[in-house]
């Protein structure tokens, strides 16, 4: 009977502790009684002594939110990532089987990957076989459009383009092997062999190279090396010499003793942000977190204008941007415009008082002034344009565009000059910020999941935060002081990290219902000062007047001096559009004014040698011709007793028959 008791005393205690371990597992419970996080389940790696978080009836049962996709790894991914062309699964089950390409795709039969139609017959296959550009993608009759290969590529026999540094490199890279033939000649008397700078011949192919304080980049294009932006041991000015850096802080920034970062004079800093839950504000800190305007719903893109402290807001989805102040009590939102497509992105030139945004449905950039008493269309034929930019002081206008052909573009605030920036290794770019004080150009790419910076000359390209968990839907995007800050949509939080490596880490606002764009607001930010005014590089002193919206088809700025500057009765206009160095009055003035002495002082000149050269001549006596003595302490005076030689008279005498 006591045998029996000790047996059942053990199963019940299997039994109490098997409960008590349900209950107290925050996690997964292991069939062996371990404890392991949630987020280790089906991770493909065993946790569990036994792995029993691994096994396939474990995992079977796991389900994946209603926006995610169900890998047969057991991953659970975005189904924005579900035939993308992209394994995010890891064994290729979101690429498998792809038949439900949108009607602006086209599907790859032999992997089931989706090219977009704008990509077909364009000379390039995008599918691994090329049945992009085959008899069955390509109308009938309808040729493959033949692509021109940049000034660093090497076009094959089918149209494909091949890097010139793999020409002869004994490894054909062409279907037809084209890019190995003529291996004896020297390519770099063809094109500089698609070489920016040096090309220097091989016996077999050809290699660039750069200058020195030059590096070589994707293997033919040369870059300046600056040793400053290489390091990013100083946070704002830098000057490298000799191996040794010295740093400063533009004008309104402090720099801190400790850290050596350039803080902000004044207030800190306030990180406006829109929401499905309104439009909330918190400062740098993550503290006092604030409700601006709680029935604006929805994750807007953001932008705001320090001086009167006012943000600008479009409600997704519906073209409609608002004016919210940010003073005092909530106030009621004013509705400036309505019915402008999908609005991706805004942003505020506080010097012209412009505001710009892109217009994904139409596929442009618009530009209206701050009190929308005028608005219009400046650059179109945009695939689709997302984030926007302004660096009025610079007169630049920049912007990020998605699509098929994803780039980073500048161009002046008249949408004149365009110059592409970014153009390769660039996915899908929503949102762009500035460091005005550094001259570079943020951006986070959702399809990447990271976070880069370019020079505005497009130059000094870099990846700052790569993908940690919490980037892979990004929507806003700002840079302030040291740090880049954006908000996160799959994690539902705003985070910050250092600007030059991605480091410091950290989430500064959590659990935010679908966070959307953000913005900065400090003075620091939207300095006042002389800008740009127009494409031709000249600072306007005086007031830098847009002209876009008179209807013409060429938009400019122009300088206008104030009135009566010039002296004149009607007022000077300078226009910058026009080719030409052009003078301020006040510069004019002066130069007239010394033509005027010049020409008063030669005129005296001439009078003085005229009258000595045609005056009548008279004898001279010698008792008119006596020395007085000298009253310069330098001259002696004739001592006394010494005779002064005799002067003839026909030697002082003028030849007047002469003249």
């Amino acid at each position: 009977m006591g045998y029996f008791s000790r047996i059942l005393l053990l199963t019940q205690l299997l039994t109490l502790h098997h409960i008590w371990g349900e209950q107290t597992c925050p996690g997964f419970l292991c069939k062996d009684g371990g404890c392991v996080a949630q987020s280790a389940l089906c991770d493909g790696t065993p946790d569990c002594r036994d792995g029993s978080d691994e096994l396939e009836d474990t995992c079977v049962l796991r389900k994946c939110k209603k926006d995610e996709f169900a890998c047969s790894s057991s991953r659970c991914v975005s189904l924005r990532f579900r035939c993308d062309g992209t394994d995010d699964c890891g064994d290729g089950s979101d690429e498998a089987s792809c038949q439900n390409c949108t009607a602006d795709f086209f599907l790859c039969e032999r992997t089931g990957s989706c090219v977009a139609r704008a990509k077909l017959c364009d000379g390039r296959p995008d599918c691994p076989d090329g049945q992009d550009e085959g008899a069955d993608a390509c109308p009938s009759g309808q040729h493959p459009a033949p692509h021109t290969c940049s000034i660093s590529e090497f076009s094959c026999g089918d149209g494909q383009c091949m890097p010139y540094s793999w020409r002869c490199d004994h490894s054909p890279d062409c279907a037809d092997a084209r890019d190995e033939d003529e291996c004896d000649q020297n390519e770099c008397l063809v094109n500089n062999g698609g070489c920016s700078h040096l090309c220097v011949d091989q016996p077999m192919g050809f290699l660039c190279d750069c200058p020195a304080g030059m590096r070589l980049l994707h293997d033919s294009q040369c870059e300046e090396i600056d040793m400053c932006l290489d390091s990013d041991v100083c946070n704002q000015l830098c000057v490298h010499v000799n191996g040794t850096f010295s740093c400063d802080c533009h004008e309104g920034y402090l720099m801190s003793p400790r850290t050596g970062e350039c803080k902000a004079k004044g207030d800190v800093a306030q990180l406006v942000l829109s929401s499905s839950e309104g439009v909330r504000r918190v400062n740098t800190a993550g503290m006092e977190y604030r409700e601006m305007a709680a029935h604006l719903l929805g994750p807007g893109p953001m932008a705001a204008l320090t001086a009167n402290r006012t943000v600008y807001w479009a409600r997704p989805g519906q073209g409609s941007i608002y004016r919210i102040s940010l003073d005092g009590k909530p106030l009621e939102p004013v509705l400036l415009l309505k019915g402008h497509g999908a609005v991706l992105g805004l942003a505020v030139d506080w010097i012209h008082e412009l505001l710009y945004w892109t217009n994904a449905d139409t596929h442009s950039i618009d530009v209206a002034r701050l009190d929308v008493s005028a608005q219009r269309l400046l650059i179109g034929g945009l695939a689709t344009p997302t984030g926007v930019a302004v660096e009025p002081l610079l007169g630049f206008l920049f912007w990020a565009e998605g699509g098929s052909s994803p780039r980073i573009e500048r161009a002046g605030l008249d949408g004149e000059g365009r110059l592409p920036l970014i153009t390769s290794a660039i996915w899908n770019p929503v949102a762009i910020s500035l460091d005005m004080p550094r001259r570079l150009l943020y951006w986070v790419d959702s399809g990447m999941r990271t976070i880069s910076r370019v020079g505005f000359d497009g130059q000094h390209r870099k990846t700052v935060v790569e993908s940690n968990g919490y980037l892979d839907r990004p929507f806003g995007l700002a840079v302030f002081e040291g740090h880049v800050y954006w908000s996160e949509q799959d994690t539902h939080s705003i985070c910050s990290a250092d600007k030059h490596n991605g480091s410091l880490f950290r989430v500064i606002l959590p659990n935010i219902a679908s966070p959307g764009g953000l913005v900065l607001i400090h003075p620091v930010l939207q300095p006042k000062g002389p800008a740009m005014c127009g494409n031709n590089g000249e600072v306007c002193l005086y007031e830098c007047v847009p002209d876009l919206f008179s209807g013409t088809s060429s938009p400019s700025f122009t300088c206008i001096p104030p009135k009566g500057g010039s002296g004149d009765d009607d007022d000077t206009v300078v226009s910058h559009t026009l080719p030409g160095p052009a003078l301020s009055d006040t510069t004019y003035a002066g130069i007239l004014s010394l033509i005027v002495v010049l020409s008063v002082l030669l005129a005296g000149v001439v009078l003085w040698w005229w009258r000595e050269e045609f005056r009548p001549s008279r004898t001279l006596n010698l008792q008119d011709f006596s020395l007085k003595e000298s009253q310069d302490p330098l001259i002696q005076a004739p001592a006394r007793g010494m005779e002064v030689c005799p002067v003839k008279d026909t030697l002082l005498k003028l030849d007047l028959d002469h003249y």
